[in-house]
């Protein structure tokens, strides 16, 4: 049986993690808007709407531990998820561009850019959504004793 200032410790590190992730993906999303000018769709800010709080909410969980920031971050992850994964959908045409909510400036379903052939600015954000939601589980099942 571990002590419970163990199994507290045990949750840290992965709610660490998810924050960093959510920092990193922050800037990310800020760099390749703000300074490489990439266009920005209504999907796009739907995600931020979703990520750029987490970046936030997730470090004053840390300082002391508070793991009722697992439910509150859950409620930006999971829904910024199902928005990346409904995006990618688009991008690769097997939701009908007409089901998109990008009526005016740049099309959802348009890729501006990829890297190594493949990987989207969607794909990405699925990629940190995904790892984040897995991360704060982690930390959930962590602090049960």
């Amino acid at each position: 049986m571990t002590a419970p200032h163990s199994n507290a410790a045990d949750a840290w590190l992965p709610l660490f993690a998810a924050w960093l992730l959510a920092a990193v993906s922050t800037l990310g999303a800020l760099f390749f808007g703000e300074v490489m000018g990439l266009p920005t769709c209504s999907l796009c800010w739907y995600q931020r709407i979703c990520m750029f709080p987490l970046a936030l909410i997730l470090p004053f969980a840390l300082f002391p531990l508070d793991r009722g920031v697992i439910r509150y971050a859950l409620v930006l992850a999971v829904p910024g998820l199902f928005i990346a994964v409904y995006h990618q959908l688009l991008v690769m045409g097997i939701i009908p561009e007409a089901a998109a909510p990008c009526r005016q400036g740049v099309p959802c379903s348009q890729t501006v850019a990829t890297w190594f052939g493949f990987v989207t600015l969607p794909i990405l954000s699925i990629a940190a959504f995904a790892s984040i939601v897995a991360l704060l589980a982690i930390a959930a099942l962590r602090r049960s004793p």
